[in-house]
């Protein structure tokens, strides 16, 4: 079969269309929406850890239509453009839908596997704080884990803790300050369809590794392979590192990453160009 020969910014095929359509109406019901009724709206659609009673099976699907910020939707759909046409128009829209779906559910549940760990080594360390509470054991779960991600005030109960270890008072603030914690961290909402950008991203650096592109200001161009390989290298270190305060959700990106790369092979062992 002959395929058309579209540059990747020659074209806007329809699937990519719509989905850029529908994921900024989306987000502009978002940010129209009172605060009250627009945080309803994330806990319901938003991607919530299993563990938490905000979780709901039609996450998996609706938070890849959501995003956080303008910043967040225009990296998400630009990037969806520029690697994501040539691979619709080579597949057609059928395939492509469905590939983009499985990387964004595939990436999902991933991140959901991250956020098991996440939540029973949390719930661990708060239990053994909670038995035996100290300034060490408090300041583990402080280093380790963005206590200042929360609603509460964390400065002054740091001083206090470190300050007063033997008071019972500031013991017990500690130990209310760590339950509210826990249940903000098993309630927190991940939104945004990356990782089903970075499963399109990685099958685009798999099919088409030597094309080519200018990047940014630089003089020259660089292939797609090296930009990908790049972009996926930053995602893993990211990963690992746990930086406090980074609230981006890597895993998910690297488990879009996973899925696309077993579709590819999958397809490819299977030698069809039709998929539905």
């Amino acid at each position: 079969m002959n395929y058309p020969r579209y540059g990747q910014f020659g074209v806007l095929p329809p699937v990519i269309k719509y989905l850029m359509l529908i994921n900024a109406a989306v987000f502009l019901v978002e940010i129209s929406l009172p605060a009250e009724v627009s945080n309803q709206m994330v806990n319901f659609f938003a991607l919530h850890y299993w563990g938490s009673e905000l979780f709901r099976p039609h996450q998996l699907i609706t938070h890849l239509f959501m995003h956080g910020s303008w910043t967040h939707l225009f990296m998400n759909m630009f990037t969806l453009w520029v690697f994501g046409s040539k691979l619709e128009v080579y597949w057609g829209p059928k395939r492509f839908l469905n590939f983009y779906l499985i990387c964004g559910i595939g990436a999902a549940l991933c991140h959901l596997g991250v956020l098991t760990y996440e939540n029973v080594e949390l719930s661990k360390h708060i239990s053994e704080f909670m038995n035996e509470p100290g300034s060490d054991a408090f300041m583990k779960i402080y280093r380790d884990y963005d206590l200042n991600s929360g609603s509460f005030a964390v400065t002054q109960l740091v001083n206090a803790v470190m300050d007063y270890p033997n008071d019972p008072t500031v013991m017990e603030n500690a130990k209310i300050f760590l339950q509210h914690f826990q249940e903000e961290y098993r309630n927190m909402a991940t939104l945004g369809a990356s990782g089903a950008v970075y499963g399109i991203l990685f099958a685009f650096g798999y099919l088409f590794p030597n094309t080519y592109f200018y990047l940014f200001l630089l003089p020259f161009q660089i292939k797609a392979k090296y930009i990908v390989g790049t972009m996926i290298i930053m995602e893993i270190l990211a990963g690992f590192r746990n930086v406090a305060g980074d609230n981006v959700a890597h895993f998910a990106h690297l488990g879009g990453v996973l899925f696309s790369y077993i579709l590819l092979k999958t397809w490819n062992r299977n030698n069809r160009k039709d998929f539905y």
